[in-house]
């Protein structure tokens, strides 16, 4: 995994990066994710493009640190004891996400051109990675707990549950609700407790 961009804490690095990242994510919110360049990214955040090219030598890179970085931030991993409360609570968390407008603005941006692009897919791919990495805990601890068959696959759940929330921002074109979310996460447990996502 690259490490540029990835700097100690404090300082004016740290804080030109978290400008950057941020008018990142302002960019991609704002226009589609082809009209979005270092040049605007760098204007947006209010630093010399080659202060930005120094750091990331591509869009790809930092649009990928950004998601990956915004993905950690926003992710709070849950562990209230049981399976069913941790899943129903991420599932919220990714729902509010959607729900916000930067958030739906941002998911439409990047996943508009992902059919048609390498780069957004790769991009895609690291945050997507970034994301799973952070939750699968939840999946593990269950399946240590007996909740869930031996062997189910992080991944599989997860996707379960984010399908029908994604769903509904990209297909249907409605924020989803908090009602949205707790029958996603219930629907997705259902799923793991019959063994449907046990490798096999």
């Amino acid at each position: 995994m690259s490490t540029r961009g990835i700097t100690r804490p404090g300082g004016r690095t740290a804080r030109n990066t978290a400008a950057v990242f941020a008018a990142t994510l302002d960019e991609l919110a704002a226009r589609p994710y082809d009209e979005v360049s270092i040049e605007t990214i760098a204007a947006r955040a209010g630093v010399h493009k080659t202060t930005v090219y120094r750091r990331w030598r591509t869009k790809a890179d930092l649009v990928s640190q950004a998601l990956a970085a915004a993905a950690q931030a926003l992710i709070e991993v849950p562990d209230t004891g049981t399976v069913d409360a941790d899943l129903r609570e991420l599932s919220r968390s990714v729902q509010a996400t959607l729900a916000s407008p930067r958030g739906a603005a941002t998911t439409r941006s990047v996943l508009a051109g992902a059919a048609a692009s390498a780069e957004i897919r790769s991009v895609m791919a690291e945050f997507w990675a970034a994301r799973l990495s952070a939750i699968a805990v939840i999946v593990d601890r269950a399946v240590d707990r007996g909740e869930l068959p031996p062997g189910t696959g992080p991944g599989p759940v997860m996707n379960a549950m984010a399908a029908p929330l994604y769903y509904r921002l990209l297909v249907t074109a409605e924020p989803p609700t908090r009602a949205d979310a707790d029958r996603a996460a219930a629907a997705a447990l259902a799923a793991a407790r019959a063994g449907v996502f046990a490798a096999g």
